[in-house]
């Protein structure tokens, strides 16, 4: 850790700042690693704990309240945009828009803590229309809870994260080669996951108004919008109810698997 903490030293509280609006930009550069070291640097009297937090959450508050007022203007336009930079699109929306469901604005609370939710969570509440004081209130409540929680850690473990990197010190290259590989794995992995899910996405695709025409023509489908339920009066056009069909949001489709029929064709609706 001892380069690590020395560039954190030599750079200051600048590095945490623009470290963070990064990450909250949807760059995959985690802010964890860096939030222990400045709450080992606290413990060791190199840095001090409020600005820590006061340039932590003014990071989180600049870029948060750039991706909210996009949602708000651009709607599910710009949470496309952020879901095809992830490397699972399949999730990246559905699970931070089951958060919303779930517990609404208070979502914001825990979102940064959740891997790829952290720059998702702030244009969806921009799309659900959540006012810009309520919105401040419960992004400034959940960026302090997260870089306070994570210095806290690296101020009690700051010993043990001492021993950890005289560790990887002594493996040397050799670890860092072998972390390198793995990683690449890891994101190779992703990748193909990623690549098949589009080329069934792709095939399994029905067009607007072929279904138009199906259902038109009588014929016996069932559609099934597995969007989030919006709130009464909230939203654009485009967000509410399909006249007809079931509404089971995707969070809830294998709990409710039994309102599904079994004798005919079914078609899925999300955006």
């Amino acid at each position: 850790m001892h380069e690590t903490a020395e560039f954190v030293i030599r750079h200051g509280y600048a590095v945490l700042f623009f470290w963070i609006l990064a990450e909250q930009g949807a760059l995959p550069i985690p802010s964890v690693p860096l939030l222990l070291v400045c709450g080992a640097l606290v413990k060791t009297g190199h840095l001090s704990a409020a600005p820590i937090l006061f340039f932590g959450v003014l990071a989180c508050l600049i870029s948060d309240s750039a991706w909210f007022e996009l949602g708000r203007s651009r709607g599910r336009k710009i949470l496309g945009f952020l879901c095809r930079m992830a490397l699972e699109p399949d999730s990246c929306v559905r699970e931070t828009e089951g958060g919303f469901v779930r517990y609404g604005v208070r979502f914001l609370l825990v979102s940064k803590f959740i891997p790829g939710m952290n720059a998702m969570a702030a244009p969806l509440a921009g799309t659900s229309r959540v006012g810009w004081g309520l919105f401040l209130f419960f992004d400034s409540l959940g960026a302090v809870l997260f870089i306070s929680s994570w210095a806290t850690v690296g101020y009690l473990f700051s010993n043990q994260l001492e021993d950890i990197a005289n560790m990887v010190g002594l493996a040397g290259f050799r670890l860092f080669l072998s972390i390198l590989a793995g990683t690449g794995a890891w994101i190779g992995w992703k990748y193909y996951q990623r690549r098949r899910f589009f080329k069934k996405l792709a095939m399994a695709r029905i067009p607007v108004l072929e279904l138009k025409r199906m259902l038109d023509a009588g014929e016996d489908v069932v559609v099934i919008d597995v969007r989030g339920f919006k709130p009464e009066g909230r939203g654009s056009a485009a967000d509410q109810p399909i006249p007809g069909a079931l509404r089971i949001p995707l969070s809830q489709l294998a709990a409710r698997h039994d309102e599904v029929p079994r004798d005919r064709d079914i078609v899925l609706f999300c955006t």
